[in-house]
């Protein structure tokens, strides 16, 4: 399965410890460069993040497509413009991107998403954790994660909660 992650889903989890739910789902995700800066920027997490890289988890690769790029730039933040151009580029199964603009955007293009709350009940369908709230919960706590109360609710339902 092909994978090109932002930056929030990789930080959020790495910021509360939840890092190896990803690395258990995708066993590889490509991130572009500005990405690998963004999360190197994190104090807390640049052990992982480096961790990660060395190992070959998180590969890192550019876009290609500058154009595609610039277009891009114009309307999102450098992270969120470079995942998608490079989803773009991979054709991938799936972008992991939480934001609200950067997943329009991506769905106009045809990409597949999944953000935090989408791993974190696919993980427990896939019986890699007992429950979604108490994580989803230090994520709001610990990393400062946003989340509408309705999505909140609507993702516990959906993991059966």
């Amino acid at each position: 399965m092909l994978i090109v992650s932002n930056t929030s889903p990789l930080s959020n989890l790495a910021v509360i410890g939840e890092l190896s739910l990803l690395q258990t789902l995708y066993p590889t995700i490509f991130i572009p460069p500005i990405v690998q800066i963004e999360l190197m920027r994190l104090q807390e997490i640049q052990p992982i993040i480096s961790t990660s890289i060395t190992s070959g988890w998180l590969q890192v690769q550019s876009p290609n497509n500058l154009p595609l790029l610039q277009t891009l730039n114009q309307t999102l933040d450098p992270g969120e413009a470079a995942a998608i151009a490079l989803a773009i580029e991979l054709n991938v199964d799936r972008l992991l991107i939480d934001e609200r603009l950067g997943r329009s955007i991506a769905t106009q293009h045809g990409i597949k998403m999944r953000g935090i709350i989408g791993i974190l009940v696919n993980a427990k369908a896939q019986k890699l954790i007992p429950e979604i709230q108490p994580i989803l919960d230090r994520l709001i706590q610990e990393a400062g994660f946003r989340v509408s109360q309705a999505l909140y609710d609507r993702a516990l339902q959906e993991a059966g909660e």
